[in-house]
């Protein structure tokens, strides 16, 4: 399918599931400049997966996806891009990594940034060095949502998180005051301690300077 097809199929998918009463207290939610449309984010996915069915160019999504996010009128075209870019032909590859970071920065609020993460794990696993290396340099960006992605980067890898990244990650960010960096520390922390309480207890107790929030939320399960 075209690209530009491939758009207008989601767009008009979205307007025909969209429910204007729901579309206030999205909007109110999340804080968001942007208006909704009322489609709540699984039926957003949903239709999104069915209407790039049988689309394998990974052009072709990239060039859909980035229309969508840029000239999104409504946020949850912007969701709808961001699933394009986790379908299969897009995903663990090198050259799509300039989407996932122009979401994060030009998206700069969590529901963006936390779904674009999921990318970032899936480059670890096919290109594990180069992509290490990335999220190490962009653990000092001074876009603290950058750092976020980063942090979180690692979030559902279970043993094969890098344990050494992890901690290259989250070190630099510690002194930040912010609520969704120190929340970021706290949710990977907690994540891996499900994997290797013993690590991340040891983290903690080597790392005093850690806030309230991280350290609450990484030993929340450990009793």
């Amino acid at each position: 399918m075209e690209p530009n097809l491939l758009v207008s199929v989601i767009r008009d998918a979205l307007h025909q599931a969209a429910d204007p009463a729901l579309a206030p207290g999205q909007q109110a939610y999340m804080k968001s400049d942007m208006p909704f449309l009322g489609v709540r984010v699984p039926a957003v996915r949903a239709l999104t997966r069915r209407a790039a069915r049988g689309t394998t160019d990974p052009e072709t999504l990239r060039t859909a996806a980035l229309t969508l996010w840029r000239e999104a009128g409504h946020r949850e075209e912007r969701y709808a891009a961001t699933e394009l870019m986790g379908l299969r032909p897009v995903r663990g590859r090198l050259d799509m990594l300039d989407v996932h970071e122009e979401m994060i920065r030009t998206g700069a609020w969590w529901d963006h940034v936390d779904e674009v993460a999921h990318r970032l794990a899936e480059l670890l696993d096919v290109h594990p060095a180069e992509t290490s290396a990335l999220l190490q340099t962009w653990s000092h960006d001074p876009d603290a949502w950058i750092r976020r992605a980063a942090i979180i980067s690692q979030l559902g890898r279970r043993d094969r998180t890098d344990r050494t990244l992890l901690a290259a990650v989250i070190e630099p960010n510690i002194p930040d005051p912010g609520f969704f960096l120190r929340k970021a520390v706290g949710w990977a922390l907690r994540e891996y301690a499900r994997t290797d309480p013993e690590w991340v207890r040891a983290f903690v107790a080597d790392h005093p300077g850690l806030s309230p929030l991280s350290r609450r939320e990484a030993l929340k399960h450990l009793g």
